[in-house]
């Protein structure tokens, strides 16, 4: 079953990627802060935060000044995802977008702190 993923572009206080994953009715959300790896052996450092309404899978626009994230957010990458596995600290994936698509894997180093890699193709 192929479920949806958005990565947006998110011009705010300091610039960063927030990959959605849409999971158990809602975008489960991670802020990425250097662009997400398209080639193996790239590890980014990923910070989990709240989890998003599914609504905000299509969110291009401006946030205003004084708001939660306020800044401009744009659609960096979308489409389809399959879910491989997943447990409480590590979520297997392979994308189908536009820019990245391959096995990924999220792997959760401690609290909100997660690790995101493209997994080498066998």
């Amino acid at each position: 079953m192929s479920d949806r993923f958005v990565i947006q572009f998110h011009r705010a206080t300091r610039d960063h990627w927030d990959l959605r994953l849409e999971i158990d009715g809602v975008l489960k959300s991670w802020a990425v802060p250097k662009e997400p790896p398209s080639t193996p052996g790239v590890k980014r450092l990923v910070i989990q935060v709240e989890d998003h309404d599914l609504s905000y899978i299509d969110f291009e626009g401006s946030i205003p000044e004084g708001e939660y994230g306020a800044g401009t957010v744009e659609i960096w990458d979308r489409g389809t995802y399959i879910l491989e596995s997943r447990s409480e600290n590590e979520i297997k994936f392979t994308l189908r977008g536009k820019r990245l698509s391959g096995g990924y894997v999220l792997l959760r180093l401690r609290d909100r702190n997660w690790l995101l890699f493209k997994r080498r193709e066998k």
